[in-house]
């Protein structure tokens, strides 16, 4: 349950948002509803996820792997949910996107995507825990540049899971409506009432 009422004082500014997040994800953003109780603070977020939105240095798969297992390490139930909508909607492997808080247990993702997955692990505890051998296979893989951009992209989505998390912000619900059926499934729904 929300920490914070998500029935904040509607203001003209907050109406807008909820225009523009009806607009593009299809319902109001409990993250907004939660911040827009301090609409300086709802400013400051969106500016800034609008900055972050720009950087293009690391691939945007990789930035999503990183930022789930950031807040499948955190517990971060609504970043998860939304998570897997955004990359799904980009055309991400609904697998890599389920399996990732068990990914070292699963055959879904490749050298680089674990190393990406253990780097996003490590930074996320407390103290953070990123050794020197992954820092450099990484920047090895992936150049100084998109280094630096997945460091930042963890660091950004640890902000969000942990003020999603402790504001008591829950799933909306956004996994359970951008899951395709199975093409051959409904084929054999539709075979099986001939």
């Amino acid at each position: 349950m929300a920490r914070v009422s998500l029935a904040p004082p509607r203001t003209r500014f907050l109406r807008l948002v909820e225009w523009y997040s009806k607009r593009a994800y299809g319902k109001v953003l409990d993250p907004a509803r939660a911040l827009a109780h301090n609409p300086r603070v709802l400013w400051s977020d969106l500016r800034f996820e609008q900055s972050v939105a720009k950087w293009n240095r690391l691939d945007p798969g990789l930035k999503a792997l990183a930022e789930m297992a950031s807040a499948a390490a955190i517990g971060c139930s609504w970043c998860m949910d939304f998570g897997y909508w955004v990359s799904r909607e980009r055309g991400m492997d609904a697998r890599k996107l389920h399996d990732v808080p068990v990914w070292r247990d699963s055959d879904a993702y490749t050298p680089l995507e674990r190393d990406v997955m253990a780097y996003a692990e490590a930074m996320t505890a407390t103290p953070p825990a990123v050794d020197d051998d992954l820092a450099a296979r990484l920047r090895d893989r992936l150049g100084e540049p998109a280094l630096v951009e997945l460091t930042a992209t963890v660091a950004v989505e640890n902000l969000r899971s942990r003020l999603n998390s402790t504001l008591g912000l829950t799933s909306q619900g956004f996994k359970d409506s951008c899951e395709v059926p199975d093409a051959a499934a409904g084929t054999g729904e539709v075979a099986a009432r001939e």
